[in-house]
């Protein structure tokens, strides 16, 4: 699995795929479509899917895939490695939407929601396995909401492909499962390579789980704000849990419009700018330092 465009760029999207078995452009396929990372603050969205000849399904069932969440990371690397392996039937695609992305869609002036961004990203994939040749007729879907209405509009998108959304799909069908394991170890592996483009004063790669409810990563998050320019590209800045450390630790803004008053003094923006012996040094933020701007001490 080489995620080296997503190394290269972590602010937008990247879709990786494993060569089209000759098999599967010939005998009907079964494609499962489950995603990982979807719940945390930090690092990607990896949506996967995995398809292999009905024929073939029991061969894929014999490599005794499971639900990601059920399994140790060094199991689904076994498993993905197997799956690999095994490319003469069995072939894999994946979406990864990096922090930014999800969060820049999400609060965006047209509202994207994460439930409508998941659903597009899975029929994407879809249409991409149809694209590239697979002969698709079954499909597989862990669901993201409501499994009948996704199922409709699924169905409606594919009328030719019989489709089945189901709650924890991922433990019932093993091409799912397939899928989940894909989209689990591409995420576990961009985030724990994630290259960071701003340059951090000593950066903590133990971010914790990841989720908002873990204590440690919302420690790291505390000490990865900056005041004025806010949160890494690796933090989803959209999530309530930044938006509220946000609030508590940063800088206020404020606008033209807005009453005005004192805004001189700690917890004001302009104090970000102003030097005093109390101050703590800090480097400058990367957005003075990609365009060389330095601060004016005489005009």
């Amino acid at each position: 699995m080489d995620l080296s465009e997503l190394e290269r760029d972590n602010t937008g999207r990247c879709r990786l795929s494993s060569p089209v078995p000759p098999v599967c452009l010939k005998e009907p396929c079964v494609l499962g479509v489950d995603e990982a990372g979807r719940g945390p603050v930090l690092g990607p969205m990896v949506y996967a899917i995995c398809y292999c000849p009905l024929s073939r399904l029991e061969d894929l069932e014999a490599l005794k895939v499971a639900d990601s969440k059920t399994l140790s990371e060094s199991e689904r690397d076994r498993l993905f490695a197997k799956m690999e392996e095994d490319k003469d039937f069995v072939g894999w695609a994946l979406d990864v939407l990096s922090p930014n992305l999800i969060s820049t869609s999400m609060l965006g002036r047209v509202k994207y929601n994460l439930n409508a961004l998941s659903h597009d990203t899975a029929t994407g994939l879809v249409q991409f396995a149809l694209d590239q040749g697979v002969n698709v007729a079954q499909v597989f879907v862990d669901t993201v909401g409501l499994p009948e209405t996704y199922q409709e509009r699924l169905q409606q998108r594919f009328p030719g492909i019989e489709v089945t959304v189901k709650a924890k799909a991922d433990a019932l069908y093993p091409v799912v499962s397939a899928a989940s394991i894909c989209a689990k170890v591409a995420r576990d592996r961009a985030v724990k390579n994630w290259k960071f483009v701003e340059k951090l004063p000593d950066l903590d790669t133990d971010y914790g789980s990841g989720y908002p409810n873990d204590p440690k990563t919302k420690a790291w998050l505390r000490k990865h704000v900056d005041p004025v320019f806010g949160f890494p590209q690796f933090v989803r800045f959209s999530w309530r849990t930044a938006q509220s450390i946000l609030e508590s630790e940063a800088e206020d803004v404020m606008w033209e419009d807005s009453e005005t008053g004192n805004q001189e003094g700690p917890g004001k923006i302009k104090s970000y700018f102003s030097e005093s012996p109390q101050s703590c040094p800090r480097l400058p933020h990367r957005y003075f330092q990609e365009r060389g701007l330095k601060s004016a001490t005489v005009l």
